[in-house]
């Protein structure tokens, strides 16, 4: 029987795949456009993307459903469909390994609003809109439900309890932090601190706690938040940083961090105790490959068997 994945991660550390967003518009989504949709329509260009992560050496495969809830949805006139593209979701990335060992991560971001009162969705709203895409993900044989780029626990919970609600195995918590102005901190939008969080997600039922995206949230900037993490909380640790800063060149948005500056900071945070480690805005598989190298290095180092990335067929 396939062990948990909060069980394997104790054990030793995973590899996560990387940003999928703008591999999305490389393919040729339109700015805008609805990614999720793409898992019906285009499904073999989300396999194409995801199949070269799992081919560099990803072990763990977050799924197309980052707007994938029925308010997200919406704004696309998609949400009658929101179950249908969150299981699509699941079975192209279970696809993406080609028969392989791997974890499926079951994703849900912000429904793309603020709750009342300062905003026009209920907690209701929003708890049904997550259920149903909860439910879908799980329903589809999602390994784990991330629920990610969060930067409040009101809405962060309404996550966890959605997965919870739908039977998840393995339930992620991911907060985006934004560095201070003067540099000494981070926190989320909202205010909150990393010691908080992961306090929180402990008390309300995740398993893993985890960082994405933000602005500045680099390698440097991950490891501090391991570290921030570990003090406050026994759970495993789970982080994807930005790939460096972005930067508008020739009217579009590139990040900084060329796979081979990137994978620098990887040993520091996996001897920091970092057991899923991943990639996030403006990276691509050939940061996903740089970090399988240093990563079996380290597997090595400690005993274990090299994973090796995969061979393209």
């Amino acid at each position: 029987m396939k062990k948990l994945l909060q069980d394997t991660i104790v054990q030793r550390p995973l590899l996560c795949d990387g940003a999928m967003g703008t591999q999305l518009m490389l393919a040729g989504l339109e700015q805008g456009g609805c990614g999720e949709k793409w898992n019906v329509t285009h499904p073999e260009r989300v396999l194409a993307i995801q199949r070269r992560y799992a081919q560099a050496g990803a072990e763990c495969i977050i799924t197309n459903t980052f707007g994938g809830s029925r308010i997200m949805l919406n704004r696309h006139s998609n949400g009658s469909r929101a179950a249908e593209f969150n299981k699509a979701g699941v079975a192209i990335a279970r696809q993406s390994f080609d028969g392989r060992d791997g974890y499926v991560l079951g994703d849900i971001g912000p429904f793309g609003g603020l709750l009342a009162p300062f905003g026009d969705f209920t907690e209701d709203d929003v708890q049904s809109a997550f259920d149903e895409q909860a439910a879908a993900l799980v329903e589809a044989g999602a390994d784990a439900i991330i629920i990610e780029t969060q930067t409040s626990l009101e809405e962060l919970v309404i996550g966890i309890n959605a997965a919870k609600k739908a039977g998840a195995k393995c339930i992620i918590g991911s907060m985006a932090y934004d560095v201070t102005l003067d540099g000494t901190n981070f926190r989320t939008m909202m205010g909150v601190e990393p010691e908080k969080a992961a306090e929180f997600m402990e008390e309300n039922g995740a398993h893993i706690v985890a960082l994405n995206c933000g602005t500045g949230m680099d390698m440097q900037r991950a490891l501090a938040a391991v570290e921030r993490y570990k003090s406050a909380t026994s759970l495993p640790v789970m982080v994807q940083p930005n790939a460096g800063k972005p930067k508008l060149v020739n009217m579009k948005v590139v990040y900084d961090e060329t796979p081979e500056q990137m994978v620098k900071g990887l040993m520091p945070l996996l001897n920091a105790g970092a057991n899923i480690v991943g990639t996030c805005c403006g990276s691509t598989p050939e940061h996903t490959r740089a970090f399988r190298k240093v990563m079996d290095e380290f597997l090595e180092s400690k005993g274990f068997e090299p994973v090796g990335a995969q061979r393209e067929n």
